[in-house]
């Protein structure tokens, strides 16, 4: 059986299907059995090195060089979303540049901590009560229109982001476009991992932004817990 997934794709495949395995026989019923399947499958994957659906698409990353700029670019999932506020550019853009907002409207950011004009660290979750962490640097930006940056440093979750604010037609507020480019844990592996675990960043974003508008509108965010968030 030929090898044509990188080492880091077997390791990632052996942990994250011991750690479904077990889930799986933790739980009782077919959904345990399948989320076991499952990992079973996973690690089968890692130790044996071969993965049929890569066969079936001629892909291999078994020769894979993970210096290799252009490769990583390919791995790199994008999602976009946009979302229409009913406030001025000036005023997003003024209240999404301090970083450390951020977290009080995207559920799944635990903090960002600004170090300069450009540099920032941020810490979000991630699957199994696991966070990741990356530091972010600004690469572009244009004051009360234009944001954009990219994570920096040694990450699990290499990352490139943008926000643009444009006013709506008609005087009807702001145009909020979100733009982001990620490559997801252990590649391909790892976006089927985050969306088994409905950790999927698309769907994520569009509730952020969701908040986002809420809070900006209203000064606060409808939660189910009775603890709203105001605007600062």
């Amino acid at each position: 059986m030929p090898r044509n997934i990188s080492d880091g794709e077997r390791i990632a495949s052996i942990i994250g299907g011991t750690m479904l395995t077990l889930l799986g026989l933790s739980r009782k019923g077919d959904a345990g059995a399948v989320i076991a399947l499952i990992g079973g499958g996973l690690a089968f994957r890692g130790i044996s090195g071969f993965s049929p659906v890569y066969k079936a698409l001629g892909m291999s990353t078994a020769d894979s060089d993970s210096s290799d700029v252009a490769e990583t670019q390919s791995r790199m999932v994008g999602v976009k979303r946009s979302v229409t506020i009913n406030r001025s550019p000036q005023e997003l853009y003024a209240f999404w540049r301090n970083f450390e907002n951020l977290p009080g409207f995207m559920k799944h950011l635990h903090s960002v901590k600004v170090f300069d004009e450009k540099h920032s660290h941020w810490v979000a979750s991630a699957p199994m009560n696991n966070t990741v962490e990356w530091n972010a640097e600004i690469t572009d930006e244009q004051e009360d229109k234009h944001i954009a940056w990219r994570s920096t440093g040694d990450t699990s979750v290499p990352n490139t982001g943008s926000v643009q604010f444009t006013p709506a037609p008609e005087g009807r507020g702001t145009q909020v476009l979100v733009q982001i480019r990620y490559e997801p844990q252990a590649g391909l592996l790892g976006k089927a991992y985050l969306s088994l675990f409905g950790e999927e960043p698309s769907q994520q974003i569009a509730e952020d932004l969701r908040r986002f508008k809420a809070l900006m509108e209203t000064g606060e965010i409808a939660t189910t817990t009775g603890q709203p968030k105001g605007r600062t």
